[in-house]
């Protein structure tokens, strides 16, 4: 059953305790307060973590939590979450990343004012201090072509309408990228997702984070083309070398330009 309005939120958890309350209480002080928080633990083996999840569950009834009994992944956790959301929009935060106070307010006026399934916003890095060291902007809109050089929805901003799309979309079982694989799948259905310029998350880098290492993403990088998109071996690689690796520093190269405006704007006035 579909609940008109109500935002499911998909968060999976894994060993999260240091930056989990953080994340989980940027989500439930939104100004918009008709959402359910799914969130699936991948199997945890930090206490912390449990603790901290049942003790937002206990007080919060738009929290609901399920302990998965085997690590299969964040793709997989997601997916579990995604099975459960009664809303007619869903979107995604991870359990280190924050959201802004009026994110979900100010993306769904622009949904429904244009008309659009599926949308994000740009959002600001930071580092394991929450200090801001870097902006990723997003385009104002993002076509299923340029989704297919580069990932270009940060899945922390993404919200998409079930209503509109007429289904639910899940994440194919990859341990990583699988979050660029859905947007694909989506912006394939969409054809435009529509992209706000104000950052309205908040995306946190760790070294220890899954996707961390760029260099180890390559090969799943691929695995979309082949899995996604059902390429051959060989259009799969043509594709990496020639539309996405072009893509991609575009866009690291255009992030570092944000960056230094967003530093040059806030560094302190003599």
């Amino acid at each position: 059953m579909m609940i008109e309005g109500l935002v499911s939120v998909i968060m999976p958890t894994y060993n999260s305790g240091p930056f989990l309350a953080r994340s989980i209480d940027s989500i439930l002080n939104q100004t918009y307060r008709h959402l359910e928080l799914l969130i699936a633990d991948d199997c945890s083996s930090d206490d912390t973590t449990k603790d901290i999840l049942r003790s937002y569950a206990s007080k919060d009834s738009r929290v609901k939590v399920v302990f998965l009994t085997e690590n299969c992944g964040p793709g997989a956790a997601r997916n579990d979450a995604i099975s459960r959301a009664q809303g007619q929009y869903i979107a995604f935060c991870d359990s280190d990343d924050r959201w802004a106070p009026d994110k979900l307010d100010t993306q769904l006026a622009a949904m429904r004012r244009g008309g659009y399934a599926l949308c994000c916003s740009s959002y600001y890095i930071c580092d394991g201090e929450d200090n801001v060291i870097g902006v990723n902007t997003v385009p104002r809109r993002i076509s299923f072509g340029m989704m297919k050089r580069d990932n270009k929805v940060g899945c922390l901003t993404a919200i998409y309408d079930v209503r509109a799309l007429g289904r639910k979309y899940y994440m194919p079982l990859i341990r990583k990228r699988q979050d660029w694989a859905l947007f694909i799948d989506i912006t394939r259905d969409c054809r435009v997702a529509y992209g706000i310029r104000e950052p309205l998350a908040y995306y946190r880098r760790r070294t220890d984070s899954v996707s961390s290492n760029k260099m180890s993403l390559v090969r799943y990088n691929v695995a979309v083309y082949r899995q996604c998109l059902h390429f051959s071996p060989l259009k799969s690689w043509a594709y990496f070398a020639l539309c996405f690796l072009p893509a991609y520093t575009a866009k690291r190269i255009r992030q570092k330009v944000d960056t230094y405006k967003y530093k040059h704007a806030h560094a302190p006035r003599p």
